[in-house]
């Protein structure tokens, strides 16, 4: 049985490596130009080009946004921007316009076109349209219920793809016009703004906003499995790599120890505290199992506490030294986790804490400061392992 996908984001080159190398299968990726997140780092033509050659060295896939809503002026350049970057590897665009739909298959039939989630798709009918037009894949618009999915997969040929986990948007799927009213900045073109996420006076002392809980579908993989999506989809290429190591991990384990049947309820429980823990905001599944109500949004009283879980990512592991960039503030007796790309979690308490000159502290209190954990770990630690606390030392 061909195993379900994983697909992560990534807003630059690191990132992009840390989601496949935790065990993403493929990575959605944006240009500089045509793509919905116009504030991230974005990948040049060159590093389009790396990030392939990486991915396809693992056996793994590049897709591509190009899910503007393009505008005359979007034309200029478009065709040949595509013919550099199917040169440059890419596997999937990830597309809204029907005429890059038409286009990308007239011209580059091998490369697969995966309808985005920016066209709304919420019926079987219109999918069938788009199979017409030589669509490979469909991303279900955010709003549609486990039955109303099975439907469409069951009269439907294409593949079809789902978020599971990361932001909402408070518009249909992201059709928003409220960026542009208020900082004229065109959510439909890359400039989101989230205005959604402002809080806004209503009168009296409270203030109001209108931002809905992220998305979290851990506990429901199983189900998307036998239904028969195609590719889970998490957002965030403007997260860090600390979340996405997280994530995409996390997500990782749950499906394969779905699939090998191990994936026990008391395991379950520890994945999804490991999800809750990185994430800063409450979550929800929002219309799966029901329709979405104001359980999963948010009007007021909202706080959004920075994740000071992330200690540091290891630079290397020799003569049992840990050699690490800090993140956040640890002492010695804090329980700490070690947490590798391969899946290996390893606890250990904080005994030897070394900077970089080798004077032995009792805290780590300086970010981006290189420090040592004198530990005995009898395991390979390889490139973008990480730490993170799990319990202060007692007394604390």
């Amino acid at each position: 049985m061909k195993k379900i996908e994983l697909l992560s984001p990534a807003g630059d080159l690191e990132r992009l490596k840390v989601t496949l190398l935790y065990g993403a299968d493929a990575v959605y990726i944006g240009g500089e130009k045509y793509n919905l997140r116009a504030n991230a780092n974005n990948f040049s033509l060159t590093e389009i080009k790396e990030a392939c050659s990486f991915a396809h060295k693992l056996g793994k896939k590049i897709h591509l946004t190009l899910n503007i809503v393009f505008h005359n002026e979007d034309m200029d350049g478009v065709e040949e921007y595509i013919k550099e970057a199917v040169v440059a590897g890419v596997d999937a665009f990830i597309v809204s316009d029907p005429f890059i739909i038409s286009y990308i298959k007239s011209n580059f039939p091998k490369v697969e076109v995966h309808l985005s989630t920016q066209n709304s798709t919420s019926n079987y009918k219109a999918i069938e349209f788009f199979e017409h037009e030589g669509i490979d894949r469909v991303v279900l618009a955010r709003e549609l219920s486990k039955n109303q999915i099975k439907e469409i997969i069951d009269k439907v040929n294409c593949d079809i793809e789902v978020f599971i986990h990361g932001a909402m948007c408070t518009c249909f799927s992201g059709r928003c016009a409220l960026s542009n009213y208020v900082t004229n900045r065109d959510a439909n073109r890359g400039g989101c703004a989230q205005v959604c996420r402002f809080a806004f006076s209503n009168g009296d002392e409270k203030d109001f906003t209108m931002a809905l809980k992220d998305m979290n579908m851990a506990e429901y993989i199983g189900d998307l499995i036998d239904i028969g999506v195609r590719s889970l989809k998490v957002e965030g290429r403007m997260r860090s790599l600390y979340y996405l190591a997280t994530v995409i991990g996390t997500y990782r384990e749950i499906i394969d120890r779905y699939y090998d049947k191990s994936l026990t309820p008391e395991i379950m429980e520890v994945l999804q505290q490991r999800l809750d823990r990185v994430a800063n905001r409450e979550t929800s599944t929002h219309y799966f199992m029901k329709e979405a109500d104001y359980t999963d949004q948010y009007y007021s009283g909202r706080s959004e506490v920075s994740n000071q879980d992330y200690l540091g990512q290891v630079i290397s592991y020799e003569n049992n030294l840990i050699k690490f960039y800090e993140r956040n503030y640890f002492e010695v007796g804090d329980l700490v986790e070690l947490f590798t790309p391969k899946g290996e979690h390893i606890n250990f308490v904080v005994t030897e804490l070394y900077d970089e000159d080798m004077n032995q502290l009792e805290v780590a209190r300086h970010p981006d400061s290189i420090y040592y954990l004198k530990v005995d770990i009898p395991i390979e630690i390889p490139e973008y392992s990480m730490l993170r606390i799990i319990e202060r030392k007692k007394g604390e």
